[in-house]
């Protein structure tokens, strides 16, 4: 905002200050001229009085005159029309004053907090210009002294000043017309007198004569101050006292000066700095002196040839072609350039002049002030008093007058020359309403206002009386102005007569340049009195389209109105500065119209105002391309087209269009390709792939999946593939892991690790996927699109970043081949990858840069009416791929700032040739019944120049595949008739007969299932040579729960060259099964109630019965071949099928049908680290089940943890016993294991199975093999997968709760002791002969445990359950009725009992109790044996 370094009184009063013509002799001015100067010139710097003056009002009232300026001008006769301030000369005089001032370079940038904005200013006195500065009297103070601070707005200023003073002298006012008249002679003149006669008879005819118009006079006897020029370098100094004593008589002293110049004279010194106060005015008036002159004006300077200078700024022509700018602070700084210094060179002026002469010009202003021209204006002030007066002989003071006072009965005339309707009358000079009038400005020249405002308002009314419009609007701004400058201000401003006063001139009379200069005036006074909103409500009104300079200046100020205000209202600011440079840009004033640009974008810029952005960056484009600032063009554009636009698609289209015109102009100014930002990069979207791609399949071969761009990252697979590859380094290290072990990443993403190097093969491509965004509604097309890299084979880069260096050795297809695509489309605000491949050709370091690329752009060229070219505007640009790493969080210090790792994805490290594998799979299933058993081939292809060896493979289900043999493996049968010969098991022919016992194998489970899940490939020589491949038969075996299966492989291998950098590789294969359902196999076992053998030929203990059940839940038919188990300890003794099945026959199952298989099995002493392998002989050949597949699936499937656990018993067995004293909890888990060591049972059973499946009009035969593990005797074991079970909500507890201690349960303790009854089942007895009758009965007790047992025999039991009571009548036992015994583990002790019946019948034996519990346990928890089945005797009497 304007503000000035004075107080807004002063700036008023200096702009209507008393005028003083001068008129000099040619010797006169031949001695100022030595100065450079002309008398005029010569005094303008020293006009302003620094003391104070008086005069009398006509009541004889001393005023003070403070502070006052005189204006001197040269006589200038020429007519200047009433229109001069609006002719075109004036208007370009106007036009470069803005135009040469500009905002100075190196301007401190000043920042002004409203509201939410921050607005930045390059000015020095911002301060000044706030409303809280506004009032205080030392703030201005020092800014006028200070030589560091200057105007906001300059230009306005600069503006302002030359308007007021380039205002031509009116007939209905006198402020602008001649006082005085300084009549100027040499003293070196041969008569002065005559001199000065012939100059005051040129000034009287002048003015008198009725010849010239101009220049205008107050009075008619104009005050003649005769001055006597001496020069003192030359002229004699006697000489010109006596003729200066000769003037004072014929003058008088007080209307006459001596002035002595020149006393520098050449032998002064020359180091002596003389300051040079005429620089600032003579510039002025060097553009004032164009006025009228038909020279080439500053501003044409500043016009372009281009035909993009005549586009109107708002209308955002699609066919033009322009540029823009968006950086504020770069803009303000290249409009600093345009400032200029004054003109005129330095020390030039007022050479011939000492400090003493301008003590001397100085003092004669002071004199002519203060003697001459002062008096003569408190004169004719008392004369004007007098005349208006005596005309009616009333009063003698101006104050008590009335409006009849000077009712003279003259007519006002009317105007010839403009007609009523506009302005009014026109008075002769003589009328008494232009005497107030004359009076009024006389009294408002020199200060005295509270009379100037009488004089003011009585004019005002008669004007208006007489509809003179003209005069009345002139008398109701000086009223205005008056009121305002009253000393204690009086009355308050009366703004309304103001507003009359610019409606008059602007509507009424059509004079907009008194309408200017009335709104500049009150303008100032408004904001002076913090009403900034009805200043700038002022100042819009004035805007009109007669001038657009006009209106650019007004509309800034009122833009800086609003910003100042107690509520800033910024959005206003931003608006109106807008509407500023548009009208700047219509005028011409293109770095002004770019400097409001710039700060109204502070306020739109990042506030959501998309489309207000939009059109300012693209008005600043256009502005800084005429400018010739392309770059800063190219960066407001790249704003436009970057960010999301809500503008059309013809409008985007034309922005495109004008940002790849100024693109292509800054691009071939730079040596260095450019950064295009079309289309948008999503840098952390970038992926990076290692390798070649996967090859689809070749026939019925499938390639292995491994990894590909087309896949989705996922966190969970990438641990679970880490895994996998730990678990195979592990195998091929003898079971350790490196220290530096990282596992292998093919695809780098923004999710994976990327704070190391990638390590890269020499060879083989490197796949670089970049994801574009069109943000545009307009298609892009974008041409020869390759990667930007750099490369250094010792890995270090110590030179500079040289594009063209990158650009060529991006052509260097010896080093590193770069793929170039051709065409690459976008389409409207699409989003598109592209991937990019490089071929490294040598070891080094590789840094991926970024992008090169071709924009494509079609414009259409008009050729003539109703023709139109096509014409393509091709640019070429670059584009870096800058990534940022994840943020850093671990530190206070990263949690405080915003700081971002390391992201290494596209500076790989390139490695020597490596092997490179593929894997095919033929024959692969993607459809398995459970369990079924399905041959498959794999294959195995080095393609690479490089031997690889150490082949293995892991996977996530181990049990789902095995390797077989080449040569003994047979094919998989394909018809039912060959099924029995051609099966996927070996078999064995043999011949069953009844009672047999099924054969056992002794195997090492380690010659089938490794500990790691890690297989070796069984391949021959282990090792692939270059081009090499082998087959291998790959058994497969379907999950035993149904459902769709994930299953992964992991293949590694090693190059047969140690010690390079990557010491593996890996392959990766996914697969997915549809397991469906086949048979449903439950097995049970209990503990047989058979006698314990004795006998030699005995195999062991007692035997255990096992059932199993095979269901059918498919819809094929099935048929349960072979039955095998495999156990640590126990041997199949014998097999019964049922009565519905024989013996000799297989059993079969059709659909939901199922058949019960019953064997018992007998605890045979083994080596622990064999297994038994039995088979069922149950048909005419016998599976050798220990063989591949059927061992190997089995093995792999078993759980670690049952093996295991058969170790883990006896320690804790050994360790319960060591200890007397041990805490309740310990023994009760003791006991816990001791019981359920008893009953584990380690025996699994595998049913193979055959199914006849019909496809194609073909019958298949599947086979298979379930699994079930019988673990504990008692409890259900089966071959399917128990689903699990959503857990129940428990409740939560508040108080912590001390554990119940462990008690082993009854029923667990209750298999602790077997025991058998031995007897005759049929005995019989005289009962003639003798009544009692005793039979001998012998009870064994078996210690099932592997600890002391302490067993009590109670045989005084009576049973009372009605079951008993109707099987046997009573009976007792004789002898000891209560045996306390211990048991060794495993020991087996009989007993003799002897039981008395006095009756034939039918008894039950099985009545003893018998309590056991282990040694160290407590009687409480003694617990009595359960009861087995009854034991039936059948006592008879006998005749004898």
């Amino acid at each position: 905002m304007a503000q000035c370094v004075q107080s807004v009184q002063e700036f008023v009063q200096d702009s209507f200050v008393p005028m003083v013509a001068v008129l000099c002799s040619e010797e006169a001015e031949r001695v100022t001229r030595k100065n450079k100067l002309g008398f005029a010139e010569l005094l303008r710097p020293f006009c302003r009085l620094t003391s104070e003056g008086h005069i009398r009002d006509p009541n004889n009232q001393m005023q003070v005159v403070k502070n006052l300026r005189i204006c001197v001008n040269n006589v200038v006769t020429s007519p200047t029309p009433a229109s001069a301030a609006s002719s075109p000369a004036l208007r370009r005089l106007l036009n470069d004053v803005v135009l040469s001032c500009q905002p100075q370079e190196g301007a401190a940038t000043n920042v002004i907090t409203a509201g939410d904005y921050d607005l930045s200013f390059s000015d020095h006195c911002v301060k000044a210009s706030l409303p809280w500065y506004s009032a205080w009297r030392e703030t201005l103070l020092e800014v006028s002294t200070s030589q560091h601070h200057t105007a906001t707005t300059p230009w306005f200023e600069a503006y302002r000043e030359n308007f007021l003073q380039s205002m031509p002298a009116s007939d209905h006012e006198f402020l602008n017309h001649y006082l005085a008249c300084l009549l100027v002679v040499s003293s070196t003149e041969a008569v002065p007198v005559e001199q000065f006669l012939k100059l005051s008879q040129e000034q009287h005819r002048v003015q008198h004569s009725g010849e010239y118009t101009n220049p205008k006079w107050f009075i008619p006897n104009t005050l003649k101050y005769y001055v006597l020029l001496h020069d003192m370098s030359e002229g004699d100094e006697q000489r010109a006292d006596s003729v200066y004593e000769d003037m004072k008589q014929r003058y008088g002293h007080q209307g006459c000066y001596l002035l002595k110049l020149n006393s520098r004279t050449s032998s002064a010194e020359e180091d002596e700095q003389i300051p040079d106060p005429w620089s600032q005015y003579l510039h002025r008036n060097t553009l004032q002196n164009q006025v009228g002159r038909p020279c080439v004006s500053l501003l044409h300077a500043e016009a372009d040839t281009s035909p993009l200078c005549c586009v109107h700024p708002l209308q955002l022509d699609p066919a033009s072609s322009s540029g823009s700018l968006h950086a504020l602070t770069a803009a303000n700084a290249e409009l600093k350039k345009g400032s200029r210094e004054p003109e005129g060179p330095a020390g030039g002026h007022g050479a011939c002049l000492t400090l003493n002469d301008h003590d001397h010009i100085r003092q004669f202003i002071q004199e002519f002030t203060f003697r001459g021209l002062l008096p003569h204006v408190e004169k004719n002030i008392r004369q004007l008093n007098d005349q208006l007066v005596s005309r009616k002989g009333l009063s003698r003071s101006l104050f008590t007058a009335t409006k009849k006072w000077f009712g003279g009965g003259k007519v006002p005339e009317k105007s010839i020359s403009e007609p009523k309707s506009t302005c009014g009358l026109l008075y002769p000079p003589e009328a008494p309403e232009l005497q107030i009038r004359k009076m009024a400005d006389l009294c408002f020249l020199v200060q005295h206002y509270e009379l100037a405002y009488s004089c003011y308002h009585t004019a005002k009314k008669d004007f208006l009386s007489d509809q003179a419009m003209l005069y009345a609007a002139g008398a109701l701004e000086m009223a205005a102005v008056s009121a305002f400058l009253q000393p204690g201000a009086p009355r308050p401003y009366p703004a309304h007569y103001m507003d009359t006063a610019i409606q008059t001139y602007r509507d009424v009379c059509k004079n907009m340049v008194l309408a200017e200069r009335c709104a500049l005036l009150s303008a100032e006074i408004l904001k002076s009195q913090g009403k900034y909103s009805e200043a700038a409500t002022l100042l819009i009104k004035m805007t009109s389209e007669d001038s657009d300079l006009r209106s650019a200046l007004l509309l800034e100020q009122a833009a800086h109105c609003f910003i100042n205000m107690r509520n800033p209202m910024v959005r206003k600011f931003a608006f109106h500065m807008i509407l500023a440079g548009h009208r700047f840009s219509k005028a011409g004033q293109r770095r002004h119209a770019l400097r409001c640009y710039c700060q109204a974008m502070q306020v739109y810029k990042e506030r959501g105002w998309s489309l207000a952005e939009d059109h300012i960056n693209f008005t600043i484009g256009r502005q800084s391309f005429t400018l010739s600032q392309p770059e800063n063009a190219v960066t407001a554009f790249r704003h436009i087209l970057t960010n999301d636009s809500r503008q059309t698609a013809t409008q985007q289209g034309a922005f495109l269009r004008e940002y790849l015109y100024v693109y292509k102009v800054t691009a071939s100014t730079l040596y260095s390709l450019p950064e295009l930002p079309l289309p948008c990069i999503h840098s952390s979207a970038t992926r990076v792939y290692f390798g070649h791609e996967r090859r689809l399949a070749e026939g019925e071969k499938q390639a292995a999946t491994h990894v590909s761009l087309d896949q989705e990252y996922d966190q969970d697979t990438a641990a679970m593939w880490g895994h996998l590859e730990e678990q195979l380094v592990a195998a091929a290290n003898r079971g350790t892991v490196p220290a530096n072990f990282q596992p292998t990443q093919c695809c780098l993403n923004s999710q994976t690790d990327n704070l190391r190097h990638p390590l890269a093969v020499a060879e083989e491509p490197i796949i670089v996927e970049v994801t574009f965004r069109n943000p545009l509604k307009v298609p892009l097309a974008l041409s020869n699109l390759s990667l930007l890299w750099r490369f250094s084979a010792d890995g270090a880069f110590n030179g500079p970043f040289n594009i063209c260096f990158l650009l060529q050795m991006a052509q260097r297809d010896d080093v590193v081949a770069t793929e170039i695509i051709v065409e690459f489309l976008l389409g409207p605000e699409e989003t598109k990858t592209a991937r990019l491949r490089l071929l490294p050709h040598a070891t080094g370091q590789l840094h991926i840069v970024g992008v090169v690329r071709a924009l494509t752009h079609s414009v259409d060229v008009l050729l003539s009416p109703g023709q139109q070219m096509l014409d393509l505007m091709v640019v070429r640009g670059r584009q870096d791929l800058k990534i940022r790493g994840p943020r850093l969080n671990q530190t206070k210090e990263d949690k405080m700032l915003i700081r971002h790792g390391l992201d290494l994805r596209l500076d790989p490290i390139i490695t020597p040739p490596m092997p490179l594998m593929e894997v095919f799979f033929l024959q692969f299933p993607t459809a398995l019944l459970c369990g079924e058993i399905r041959k498959a081939y794999v294959e195995f292809c080095n393609v690479s120049g490089v031997a690889l060896c150490g082949l293995r493979v892991a996977s996530t289900h181990p049990d789902f595949f095995t390797f077989g043999s080449q040569t003994t493996t047979p094919v998989t049968p394909l018809s039912p008739t060959s099924a029995e010969n051609c099966s996927a098991y070996k078999t064995l022919a043999t011949a069953r007969e009844p009672g047999s016992v099924a054969s056992e194998m002794l195997v090492s489970a380690e010659d089938f299932s490794q500990p790691s899940g890690v297989m070796d490939i069984p391949m021959d020589g282990s090792t692939l040579q270059p081009g090499q491949s082998t087959q291998l038969p790959l058994w497969l075996r379907g999950p035993d729960q149904e459902g769709v299966h994930e299953i992964n492989f992991l293949f590694y291998y090693e190059s047969t060259e140690k010690g390079i950098r990557i010491s593996h590789r890996v392959l990766r294969h996914t697969v997915f099964i549809c397991a469906s359902r086949s048979l449903s196999v439950q097995a049970s076992a209990c503990r047989s109630s058979v006698p314990p053998h004795h006998s030699v030929e005995d195999r062991g203990g007692a035997g255990t019965l096992v059932f199993v059940d095979v269901e059918n839940i498919n819809t094929v038919r099935c048929a349960a071949r072979h039955t095998h188990k495999v156990c640590r300890c126990f041997a199949l003794l014998s097999v019964n099928t049922g009565a519905s099945t024989g013996a000799s026959t297989r059993p079969r199952t059709k659909v939901c049908e199922s058949v019960m298989v019953c064997f018992s099995v007998s605890s045979s002493p083994a080596v622990t680290q064999l297994c038994a392998v039995g088979d069922l002989p149950a048909v005419s050949r016998q599976i050798i089940s220990s063989s591949t597949p059927c061992g190997d699936f089995f093995f792999r499937g078993c759980r670690p943890s049952e093996s295991q656990r058969a170790d883990e018993a006896p320690s804790r067995t050994s360790c319960s016993r060591q200890s007397q004293c041990v805490p309740a909890e310990d023994r009760a888990a003791d006991i816990s294991s001791i019981v359920r060591k008893c009953n584990e049972l380690d025996l699994n059973i595998i049913v193979i199975w055959k199914a006849y499946v019909v496809e194609d009009n073909k019958q298949l035969i599947l086979e298979g093999q379930l699994h079930v593990a019988l673990q504990s005797i008692g409890k259900e074991a089966s071959s399917l997968t128990p689903k699990e079970e959503a857990q129940e909500m428990v409740l939560l507890k508040f108080k912590s709760e001390l554990p119940p201690p462990a008690v082993p349960p009854s029923a667990e303790l209750s298999q602790l002791i077997k025991t058998n009854l031995h007897y005759p089942e049929t005995y019989t007895h005289p009962f003639v002969q003798d009544s009692l009758c005793v039979v001998p009965v012998s009870l064994t007790l078996s210690n099932c445990s592997s600890a002391q047992v302490d067993v009590l025999i109670d045989l005084r039991h009576r049973s009372t359950s009605g079951e008993s009571l109707e099987v046997h009548s009573s009976f007792t036992w004789v002898g000891q009725t209560q045996y306390k015994l211990q048991l060794q583990p495993q020991q087996v002790l009989g007993l003799t009992l002897r039981a008395c019946f006095l009756q034939p019948g039918v008894y039950n034996l099985n009545t003893p109790r018998v309590f056991a519990k282990p040694a160290e346990q407590d009687a409480m928890c003694e617990t009595s044996q359960q009861t087995a089945s009854p034991a039936l005797i059948i006592i008879s009497s006998s005749s004898a």
